[in-house]
């Protein structure tokens, strides 16, 4: 199997620096073991202008065949499991390879040019012998969107007999110069197997966390999303409904804070010449404060934390002894992560805040024993029916005393002078509830589960249309209520 990377380059920014990104020398032939053969890199072309980085692998059949992955493993083929397609064309052995062999470029780590890890290159990216269950107009389909300029031709199947067709198998070429190199690698370990819609080893739940982590950035929005998890997990639909519902809460947790305000902080505009207002976004983080210590809460869980605005004015408090972050985005925990200055953070300070990645839509363990958890803007990004699963994660099985779930109030909506009519404050919204529709829901999971709950009104109170975000706030029943209730009923 053979892949190469090329770039160009100037005097002041050579292409040689490929080999300190992809952290292999231009001068030197490597070989690397791996569990299915060994794999070479070496440089065809290195000088300032132009730069090719090669990674050949050459699988060893018969390791194959001892793994159990082989092709063709019929009794009476055993010559099948040795002579095939895996020696000869990209496919996720070559994408392990990849992974192996790039993994600091693979991750964006540069500590010699970090400037140009950040940066995009001028890429081309050659795949001589492709496997594509779906052809050429898939290839483009999955490759196009990401950015790339997409080259692909069919391989006949015998070019003495054109009539024969072609053959499922392609040559490709990329191109882009709005890439960096990691994007690149993460693109191909994620594609190559989707063509060849062929894994050669075990696929068990740890390949949906491989999965999301090389698709932070973009699988979330590739239109072919769907086809892409599915393929990639060999058609496990446990694994790939996983896939799928953690890809929807990363649409969440990816959406910038500033965008999904862009509505709410549109009426400072058009106030310029008087007092502004406070925006929206940090009344309601005071009205989760304010309840926060009315509930006389120390131990909190920001739930859908994002990139930590919340947990940052949370950490200011000193009467919040310990924060957890939670969310199913490490992109999203990496800014969260930047914006406290966690690395940096004195030993005290360190110990009040936690950040951990975990998904709203099953139980965990890690939430029980908290005072309260904050729902900040989070279920209106859920499709409706995903939101009995997280009301059980919460409500039911980490069940903290005190729970605060703020949304927007779509009767508000006519206020706003820049949203068209009828659409929602945001693009990620799925929802958004009417006073009436949120409090049937808050009463109904109430009632479900054991706990009291009152309403809020956040940003200014209008008497036709209400405020412009309504708050739940659910405290357990006491024992002495409970038995109230009873004795009433």
């Amino acid at each position: 199997m053979f892949l190469s990377i090329s770039t160009t380059g100037t005097p002041e920014r050579p292409a040689t620096d490929l080999g300190f990104l992809l952290h292999k020398h231009p001068e030197k032939a490597q070989a690397f073991s791996t569990s299915y053969g060994k794999a070479h890199v070496l440089y065809p072309e290195a000088d300032a202008q132009r730069c090719t980085a090669a990674l050949l692998l050459e699988v060893d059949a018969v390791a194959l065949v001892r793994k159990g992955k082989g092709r063709g493993g019929a009794p009476d083929a055993a010559l099948a499991q040795y002579v095939n397609d895996r020696p000869y064309a990209a496919s996720s052995l070559l994408a392990v390879a990849l992974s192996a062999v790039f993994s600091s470029a693979m991750r964006g780590v540069c500590n010699a040019r970090p400037e140009r890890a950040a940066a995009p290159l001028p890429l081309r990216i050659e795949v001589p012998a492709l496997p594509a269950r779906g052809g050429p107009d898939l290839v483009r389909k999955l490759f196009e969107p990401l950015g790339w300029a997409v080259t692909v031709a069919p391989v006949a199947l015998d070019e003495r007999f054109p009539e024969w067709g072609d053959s499922r198998y392609v040559g490709l070429v990329l191109e882009s110069e709005t890439l960096t190199l990691a994007e690149a690698l993460r693109h191909l370990y994620v594609l190559l197997p989707v063509l060849d819609d062929a894994k050669h080893y075990w696929v068990a739940s740890d390949e949906v966390d491989k999965l999301l982590r090389a698709g932070e950035g973009w699988l979330p929005d590739h239109p072919e999303q769907k086809l892409i998890t599915s393929r990639y997990l060999s058609r496990r639909w446990s694994l790939t409904r996983e896939a799928m519902e953690r890809l929807e809460l990363v649409r969440l947790a990816e959406a910038d804070d500033s965008e999904v305000e862009e509505i709410d902080n549109a009426v400072e505009a058009e106030t310029e010449d008087e007092e502004k207002p406070t925006p929206l976004a940090v009344q309601r983080r005071d009205a989760i404060i304010a309840a926060l210590h009315a509930s006389g809460a120390a131990r909190v869980l920001d739930l859908g934390c994002g990139q930590g605005q919340l947990v940052q004015a949370l950490l200011k408090d000193v009467r919040f002894t310990e924060i957890v972050g939670v969310d199913v985005s490490m992109r999203a925990l990496t800014i969260a992560s930047r914006r406290l200055k966690l690395d940096r953070m004195g030993e005290r300070q360190a110990s009040r805040v936690k950040l951990f990645q975990g998904s709203l839509a099953y139980t965990d363990k890690r939430l029980k024993g908290y005072d309260a958890a904050v729902l900040s803007e989070v279920v209106e990004h859920l499709d409706l029916p995903r939101l009995p699963a997280l009301e059980y994660a919460v409500f039911g099985a980490a069940r903290p005393r005190t729970v605060l779930v703020t949304t927007p109030n779509v009767e508000y909506n006519v206020r706003w002078e820049t949203l068209p009519a009828g659409h929602v404050r945001h693009g990620d919204h799925r929802f958004e509830w009417t006073r009436e529709e949120f409090r049937a829901w808050a009463g109904a999971v109430a009632e479900r589960h054991g706990y009291d709950v009152e309403f809020v009104p956040v940003g200014p109170d209008d008497p036709e249309v209400g405020p412009p975000t309504q708050m739940a706030v659910f405290e357990i029943k006491s024992t002495a209520n409970v038995e109230k209730e009873a004795k009433a009923a």
